[in-house]
């Protein structure tokens, strides 16, 4: 699966969180014009997977890491015998990246059965006054961004789990979230005929393109 597949089959995941912030901002941009942000905090967020082994890897992909680092420390890990079980982690920006860092595991370790769970992260932006003897107070945005969490295993696990891929499914479970995606673009087109659906995505649970665990 090429590189520009990846990034489409993510691109819904990130783009409306992009949106919806340019909205956010344009409707505050008078207040925010006096602000600059400083720093931005993760909440922290359960992983969505039960009866983990609590010695798990999980590698955190980050938008700034680089993948040859990443799979370098994961492949040697993941071909010990002792070790049965890794996690991939990415949000935001991160997200194409986890799925390519999951591809190349599947590739180089074949019989790896799969879960794959989408959800929404917090974060909260702080910004601060760009003159502070102006009597403005700091102020802290709440935002909630998409992330993926994926649980490989040289075990088997639940078939009935939602997101569960067998060996081998890999290529053909992609394939088939990209032909979704673009039925759906293609009924918003469709004019007259309303604006269509894409229905639920193959990977979550619950209402809305995915889980969250972000409180309203």
């Amino acid at each position: 699966m090429s590189h520009i597949q990846i990034l489409l089959l993510s691109k819904h995941f990130v783009q409306w969180n992009e949106i919806l912030t340019q909205l956010e901002m344009a409707k505050e941009h008078y207040r925010m014009e006096n602000y600059k942000k400083t720093r931005i905090v993760e909440k922290p967020c359960p992983l969505p997977f039960t009866n983990l082994p609590p010695d798990i890897i999980e590698m955190k992909v980050k938008d700034g890491s680089k993948i040859r680092n990443l799979m370098g420390y994961a492949i040697r890990k993941m071909e010990q015998e002792s070790v049965r079980q890794i996690l991939f982690t990415g949000s935001g920006k991160a997200v194409s990246k986890t799925i390519t860092c999951v591809e190349i595991m599947k590739r180089r370790l074949k019989e790896l059965h799969q879960i794959t769970k989408v959800l929404f992260k917090q974060i909260e932006e702080i910004w601060e006054p760009i003159v502070p003897e102006a009597g403005l107070d700091a102020l802290t945005v709440k935002r909630n961004i998409p992330a993926i969490c994926v649980l490989l295993s040289k075990d088997a696990l639940n078939p009935q789990e939602p997101g569960y891929q067998a060996p081998g499914s890999f290529d053909a479970f992609w394939i088939e979230t990209l032909q979704t995606e673009s039925q759906g673009q293609m009924k918003k087109k469709g004019g007259g005929r309303g604006a269509g659906s894409m229905g639920k995505h193959p990977w979550s649970t619950g209402g809305g393109p995915g889980e969250s665990c972000a409180k309203s």
